[in-house]
């Protein structure tokens, strides 16, 4: 359970424990938080100086006058350990340690780290870092940072940031830049007690908090950080994410289609999606989505209104949305009648969605804007302007738009394309004086994703409310041999347990066998070798399909095993499977593999022998609902592929049950390492699993 963090972030009394005016960052960090406008009361400890900064200098956490409830540490790494531990003793709730020098370090940085966090654990002090650039929680007035060169302004947006120089030297001065302004900013260092989870979990309590940024390079607490920011989504707050690190691909199993399909990233995207988070691919992505999520709710649908000064931008931005998947519905008869009639718009003959206003329509952008808000087929709006942002025209454009802001509750996203540049320079200038109140916009395409983000938020808000939690139960006692390749009677007992659909089968142990389990089964049968040394039959020659008659399963038999000796003389072969002959439908794979962040992990996509080649597959963290498993096949080609089979009418039904069914397996059961079920023979009335692959740690 998350520690209360109130002490970290809003301190009613904090002491800078090795503050000194000839130490570079524990000076910035004093002079920022004296100058920045904190309000309580600020100790100084430092046993070398009698005063600094006009206060006195006290020796020990222990010699101040009061119970702090943060000491922000400053002081070389081999004292760490014991001011946190002094300040536990002393009842400190908090420690926010800026010390490098640990595990990043070198090896006996990793010994003092480990200290720290046995001490943590041992006085209950919650402690960031360390190895972290600091914090600033601007709605409090708490500036606990050297890299801050103004004061903050309090802002609706959260950052848990990995990175320490990018959380404010990047993200934090470039947003302000903007008009952008943060509630919360933190740098989580090595994360030895306090972990991103805990941060954004603390950020989606706090009421003033719209929407959370995240920079992630590693989870240490993978499963927790996902729940978490699941039930952020759920509850109403976005959670976006710049995850680096996608070229790291995990170790694939060579024996099986689903380990060497599962790479580390794509398993990292199916978490995301699961939760809700929205993972964006650069830093100002974080920013600008991030803007529109503090100044709007999402819109009632995905109906986009794009109107535009230039019919060459009004076209891009339309190709755009499409591309993200905004509908552009046509204008409303009257709302073109309308604009076609006035007067001061160089219109000719008609007017569709996207509405080229050309650039005379600036001047009478509010009475544009009046007709577009009247028209119920939209519920979001784009409004490009592509001229000048520094003239005396702009000057007039940006009070229209100030005015056009406040005309409606819809979203409304104001992009400007001209020059930022003036000849003489003006404070301030009239697009600053827009961007000041709303988000705007310089690119056409940070510009549409905003928007995007704002609907997608809104419908994964809608997919999680009600969900279950996402976590693992504890795994069973499980009886399955350990490191090993099941048979199939091993593995079909394991999946039967489960629900799944099985082919009626038979092992066979002579070609007299064969024959005999083909007449009982009846023709035409398959016909394929059981045994652990041979994870891919076609290959070898062990397959035999539409065996018509006993005496073609004889000599079946007999050239099945021929040639896995061949392949390898010492295999071990369990018997000769006759398998019912499915009757032919669309083929599917499921398989599972475990990830060594996110545990167990379920793969789905288009199956047969070209698996690999056709690389349709997409993943799902266990366990998961049917909603997710149907979210999963919407991801693949399966239900294009399935409706021209079967037709419109025909239902999935049935696999997404089998494919929440293998979730639920593999989170159970986490020491199967992969499974494999490929072919799935999938028709309307059930889902076979017509082969199977099990291996086991």
């Amino acid at each position: 359970m998350t520690r209360q963090l109130d002490p970290l972030f809003d301190p009613s009394s904090l002491a800078i424990v090795g503050a000194s005016p000839d130490s570079w960052y524990s000076s910035r960090i004093t002079d920022n938080l004296l100058s920045y406008g904190y309000d309580g009361d600020v100790y100084l400890v430092n046993p070398n100086r009698e005063e600094a900064w006009e206060r006195p200098c006290y020796d020990t956490v222990s010699d101040l006058p009061e119970v702090v409830d943060l000491v922000v540490v400053v002081v070389p790494r081999e004292h760490v350990v014991d001011v946190v531990r002094e300040s536990g003793e002393v009842g400190v709730p908090a420690a926010l340690v800026i010390t490098t020098g640990f595990s990043e370090a070198d090896e006996r940085g990793a010994e003092l780290e480990a200290d720290l966090e046995a001490t943590a654990a041992d006085y209950d002090i919650s402690v960031a870092g360390p190895n972290c650039i600091g914090l600033a929680n601007a709605q409090a007035g708490t500036v606990l940072t050297g890299l801050c060169s103004r004061k903050p302004e309090p802002g609706n947006i959260g950052l848990a940031s990995q990175s320490g120089a990018l959380s404010f030297a990047t993200f934090y001065e470039n947003a302000a830049d903007e008009d952008t302004h943060f509630s919360h900013v933190v740098s989580t260092g090595n994360e030895v007690d306090q972990s991103l989870a805990d941060y954004v979990e603390y950020m989606a309590a706090d009421p003033d908090v719209d929407v959370i940024c995240t920079y992630i390079e590693g989870v240490t607490e993978p499963r927790r950080f996902i729940e978490v920011a699941r039930e952020a989504v759920a509850t109403g707050t976005p959670v976006l994410a710049v995850k680096v690190g996608s070229s790291d691909v995990a170790q694939a199993a060579a024996e099986s289609h689903t380990g060497s399909l599962t790479g580390n990233d794509a398993v990292w995207d199916a978490a995301f999606g699961q939760a809700g988070i929205e993972r964006v691919p650069d830093i100002p992505d974080l920013t600008t989505r991030a803007q529109a999520h503090a100044a709007f709710d999402p819109p009632d649908s995905r109906r986009v209104c794009v109107a535009s000064t230039s019919g060459g931008l009004a076209t891009l931005l339309a190709d755009l949305a499409e591309e993200r998947g905004l509908d552009l519905p046509q204008l409303a008869e009257d709302t073109e009648d309308s604009l076609l009639e006035m007067d001061d718009l160089l219109t000719f003959g008609e007017l569709r969605n996207p509405v080229d206003i050309r650039a005379a329509g600036a001047e009478v952008l509010t009475e544009v804007a009046d007709v577009l808000f009247s028209d119920d087929n939209f519920d979001a709006y784009v409004f490009g302007i592509g001229l000048s942002m520094v003239d005396e025209d702009a000057d007039a454009i940006a009070d229209r738009l100030l005015e056009l802001g406040e005309m409606t509750d819809d979203p409304v996203i104001f992009l400007w394309t001209g020059r930022k540049e003036p000849d003489e320079l003006e404070d301030p200038q009239p697009y600053e004086r827009v961007r000041a109140e709303y988000p705007l916009y310089y690119e056409p395409t940070k510009s549409i994703d905003a928007l995007a983000s704002l609907v997608n938020f809104d419908e994964a808000r809608d997919r999680l409310v009600g969900r279950p939690p996402f976590e693992l139960d504890g795994a069973s006692d499980s009886d399955l041999p350990s490191d090993s390749t099941l048979t199939w009677e091993r593995a079909t007992t394991l999946l039967e347990d489960y629900g799944l659909d099985l082919p009626t089968t038979r092992s066979a142990g002579s070609s007299e066998e064969a024959a005999r389990y083909t007449g009982q089964i009846g023709a035409p049968v398959v016909m394929k070798v059981d045994s652990p040394d041979i994870a891919h039959r076609n290959q070898v020659g062990a397959v035999r399909v539409g065996v018509d008659s006993p005496a073609a399963a004889q000599r079946a038999y007999e050239e099945i095993v021929a040639n896995v000796f061949e392949h390898d003389s010492e295999a071990t072969i369990e018997g000769v499977l006759v398998q019912e002959m499915v009757e032919s439908g669309v083929e599917a794979l499921v398989g599972a593999s475990q990830d060594p962040n996110l545990g167990p992990v379920v793969t789905v996509g288009s199956g047969g022998t070209q698996v690999e080649a056709l690389q349709d597959t997409t993943h799902l963290i266990a366990p998961f609902g049917k909603g997710d498993a149907y979210g999963a096949l919407k991801r693949t080609d399966i239900p294009a592929r399935f409706e021209h089979e079967f037709g419109p009418e025909a239902s999935l039904d049935s696999l997404a049950n089998l494919i929440t069914k293998v979730g639920n397996l593999v989170a159970t059961h986490r020491d199967i390492a992969e499974l494999d079920l490929n072919p799935v023979m999938v028709r309307p009335e059930r889902s076979v699993c017509v082969d199977a692959y099990v291996r086991t740690d």
